[in-house]
């Protein structure tokens, strides 16, 4: 994308790269959440470059034809989609989560580590994977409930392999996948649950429910507008 080119209509990837930015920038305290959610909220709406533009130009080499160009560039993994900025995100900033007659709970912009542990009894935790970076590539997360509950969430379009089991309890995964993004990482989850249960769905991020939330929003006007020129 170029700033030559404002009144260029957006694409939905383009419209991703800048909503990637916008995460970073959360990440790295340069916005806060209300601001991020303003922004967020104006990229799935807007319809051209120039409308893209202005919600970056104030991050650090945001708004730069290199942020804003097609997958492809040296920062990025060409068909890595989403996943691209998800990989070596510097180091870890949780490796493992107990909980004992509590709970736990890691969601948002977080690092996971090549190794996580996650442990409870008599308790329960939440792994959400949909926000979250990777320190590398292959991520294995060890799981073990004892009388208690995991609940691990991840996108539908992550690669995920699911290879615990279970004694008087369940390890499964459920919610539908979609065709694996060329860019994911490859997360193993694994462990044991005993009287309890560890549990793995796959889950839409929000962005994307707004995202969809927003088309079918201008489906029905464009149906509106189509009955009353019948009419």
């Amino acid at each position: 994308m170029t700033s030559e080119l404002p009144e260029m209509r957006a694409s939905d990837s383009e419209r991703e790269r800048v909503a990637e930015l916008l995460r970073d920038a959360l990440s790295e305290g340069r916005i806060d959440m209300d601001e991020f959610d303003t922004r967020l909220d104006a990229t799935y709406k807007a319809r051209t470059r120039g409308e893209l533009q202005p919600l970056v130009a104030d991050l650090p080499a945001a708004g730069s034809t290199a942020d804003l160009s097609p997958a492809g560039s040296s920062d990025t993994v060409e068909g890595a989609g989403r996943f691209a900025t998800w990989i070596g995100r510097g180091r870890a900033t949780s490796r493992a989560a107990l909980s004992f007659w509590g709970g736990f709970n890691r969601k948002g912009t977080w690092t996971v580590g090549r190794r996580f542990h996650a442990f409870t009894m008599m308790g329960g935790g939440q792994i959400d994977l949909r926000e979250a970076r990777f320190e590398e590539r292959e991520a294995t997360i060890r799981c073990f409930a004892l009388m208690g509950g995991i609940h691990v969430v991840v996108p539908p379009d992550m690669d995920v392999t699911v290879r615990g089991f279970s004694l008087m309890g369940g390890f499964g995964e459920s919610g539908e996948s979609t065709e694996m993004s060329p860019g994911s990482p490859r997360v193993i989850i694994t462990g044991f649950a005993l009287m309890g249960g560890v549990g793995v769905e796959r889950k839409m991020r929000s962005v994307e429910k707004r995202r969809l939330k927003e088309e079918r929003k201008k489906a029905e006007l464009e149906k509106d507008r189509l009955r009353k020129e019948l009419d």
